[in-house]
């Protein structure tokens, strides 16, 4: 049989694993952002026992981000260059053993490195890498494959909160980092040897293969969609940070027993499990940056309704909302990544763009805690919330007209398997 068509069989068989890349993403996914999503649950008994101000707690969110922001582009580095195995066997050891270590906080330069570490060498290797990857196991549905896997960072959202706020209740918060960082080991290592390469991603020689020289250019430069949806991404994470770290220190703050205060926050990231679906799917209906604006739109909204929700039914109703919205707009960044940018730099490109994302999320998180410590209300820390999203939407805006300026209508994956627009999709 001749070599061309044992590679398309090779590719048809192979795509089979695609769906278990997928699965083996929500899960890794499911760690990495479980971790982050439970940082304000820890803030109001931390600053009980330290006397540390709800700022200075919440900055550990922003030392995850930005570590998670700067090491994320080495990652997407080194991934298109070695594979992700090695990386994300790296990056749960290290989740782990960070979240265990958290156990013996006692200053704040400590609870910073941690939480640095965190993300530096953790979060960010079972992320960026993999979410490039996963796109490549893919012809069609690509924009749904990404947003299922990313769904499992809205699941571990829901479930590692709530659960750090039960061994909170029934022990103390250090019994609580400690069995986190157990669990990510004992659910993260397995699932970790389970990554693989795609064949059109294979590792051949200590290098990653280049793109195949058919691949079509990108509808728009590389360096201007990077800056434009780099620029987007950080406005639109300062939006969605400041509910997901402050939601319940705010529902908490009007008598609401904790415990009850950290279900909101389960609400909201149960709801994103399906937010990520619907991101991803919209993407490959209607295009990735369009997608992008329906759900900022609709989370710039939102955000504003949060100081002045009243009753824990109205703040359920309000987080589950918020939750779709929110995490359709996480899934349809990463589409637009992949969509927009050429495969040969995928992990890198999808690096640069999660930098800036992260960006606004330590900026947001450490924002929101700074104003109410100034103020002492949150109503102001929502507001700088809604500005970021609406700035958001003004870029998205002027990038769309940029890409209809030069007459092509933005790719979709079920039309463009290659999932980059190629000239048959200029329109008049």
């Amino acid at each position: 049989m001749a070599g061309g068509d044992n590679s398309g069989a090779a590719a048809r068989s192979d795509n089979g694993y695609g769906w278990i890349m997928v699965a083996v993403g929500f899960g890794l996914q499911a760690l990495a952002f479980g971790g982050i999503g439970s940082v304000g649950v820890f803030l109001k008994p931390l600053a009980a026992d330290f006397g540390w101000s709800r700022g200075e707690v919440s900055a550990g969110y922003t030392a995850v981000a930005l570590s998670a922001a700067a090491f994320g582009i080495l990652w997407g580095w080194l991934s298109d260059r070695r594979g992700g195995r090695r990386i994300a066997l790296f990056g749960v050891i290290m989740m782990g053993l960070s979240y265990f270590a958290l156990s013996q906080t006692g200053s704040l330069w400590y609870y910073y490195l941690l939480h640095f570490a965190f993300g530096a060498l953790g979060n960010s290797a079972v992320s960026t890498p993999l979410f490039a990857a996963v796109g490549f196991w893919f012809t069609r549905n690509q924009g749904l494959a990404i947003g299922l896997m990313a769904a499992g960072g809205a699941f571990g959202q829901a479930v590692f909160p709530y659960a750090a706020r039960l061994l909170i209740d029934a022990y103390d918060w250090q019994t609580a980092y400690a069995a986190i960082g157990i669990t990510f080991l004992a659910v993260g290592l397995p699932l970790a040897l389970l990554v693989r390469d795609p064949p059109s991603r294979s590792v051949a020689g200590g290098a990653a293969n280049a793109a195949p020289s058919t691949e079509p250019p990108p509808p728009v430069a590389v360096r201007t969609t990077l800056i434009f949806l780099s620029a987007a991404a950080f406005f639109c994470c300062i939006c969605m940070s400041v509910p997901i770290v402050h939601v319940v220190a705010l529902v908490s703050d009007r008598g609401i027993d904790p415990s009850l205060a950290a279900s909101v926050l389960s609400v909201l990231m149960i709801a994103g499990i399906g937010g990520r679906i619907m991101g991803g799917k919209l993407s490959d209906m209607v295009g990735a940056v369009p997608a992008w604006m329906i759900a900022s739109a609709g989370q710039t909204l939102l955000v504003l309704f949060f100081p002045f929700a009243e009753g824990l039914w109205m703040v359920y109703t309000l987080a589950a909302v918020f939750g779709l919205f929110y995490s359709a707009d996480m899934a349809t960044i990463l589409v637009a990544g992949r969509m927009l940018l050429p495969a040969r730099i995928a992990a890198q490109a999808l690096g640069v763009i999660v930098f800036f994302g992260w960006l606004g999320m330590g900026t947001g998180a450490w924002a929101g805690g700074f104003l109410f410590d100034l103020t002492g209300s949150y109503f102001w820390s929502y507001a700088t919330a809604a500005a970021g999203g609406v700035v958001n939407l003004l870029i998205l805006s002027v990038f769309l007209t940029k890409l209809r300026g030069r007459r092509i209508d933005l790719p979709r994956f079920d039309e463009d398997p290659g999932g980059l627009g190629s000239p048959g999709l200029l329109r008049p």
